[in-house]
């Protein structure tokens, strides 16, 4: 595991990544709380691209909670074939639907814990949730910000609880709304899985990565 980056570093990181880009984006598409919901649920081992694709006719005809149970489980299915896991996908698609309007008169809950009460929302889920739509500086880790995390020192971790509490810790409280989407989108791009582009990368100078290519 890298070494902990200080604070004059990871504050100059993160005025590289602002600079580069001040508004990052995440890159699943929605409409409104339930469809970002659903979309984020929907890409659990599947790609942005994937689920945008498979998604952007079913949020057509159903982007409330009320309109996808009357698509129906199987109406779900037909539309998310293309999604990894579609099956229980769409059950869970449908469970979700069905609490939100029995328990929360067809809303998105805006607590953590209630989010995570939902069928095939984890933590990871709940905190894009929270930060793509209410604005919250929740810090959602999958496996690019993991990697990126540990692998630049920005916020190292055994697991994505220490590495979401390591980014709260010690990223500049100025860049927390945007410092999952840079890391993300650092991770999806540049500090890739298998043969990072270090060469291309705008912090190669400030990260702790060792084994960096030329």
């Amino acid at each position: 595991m890298a070494r902990q980056l200080d604070y004059h570093t990871i504050r100059a990181i993160f005025d590289r990544f602002h600079a580069a880009e001040p508004e990052p984006k995440g890159e699943l598409e929605h409409v409104n709380a339930f469809t970002l919901v659903v979309a984020v649920a929907l890409s659990a081992q599947a790609t942005d691209a994937g689920v945008n694709k498979a998604t952007r006719r079913l949020f057509e005809i159903a982007d409330t909670p009320e309109k996808m149970l009357a698509l129906g489980e199987e109406g779900v299915t037909e539309h998310i074939r293309t999604i990894g896991l579609y099956r229980n996908k769409a059950k869970n698609v449908i469970k979700l639907s069905r609490i939100l309007v029995e328990e929360y008169g067809g809303e998105v809950p805006n607590s953590r814990a209630a989010l995570q009460s939902l069928p095939g929302v984890g933590r990871k889920t709940a905190n894009v949730v929270l930060n793509m739509w209410w604005r919250y500086p929740a810090q959602a880790v999958d496996t690019h910000i993991f990697r990126v995390g540990n692998r630049t020192g920005i916020a190292p971790g055994r697991d994505v609880v220490a590495v979401e509490r390591a980014i709260e810790d010690h990223v500049p409280v100025d860049y927390m709304q945007h410092a999952h989407h840079w890391l993300i989108l650092h991770g999806r791009y540049t500090c890739v899985a298998r043969k990072p582009k270090c060469a291309a990368c705008l912090i190669t100078d400030l990260c702790t990565f060792e084994d960096k290519t030329t």
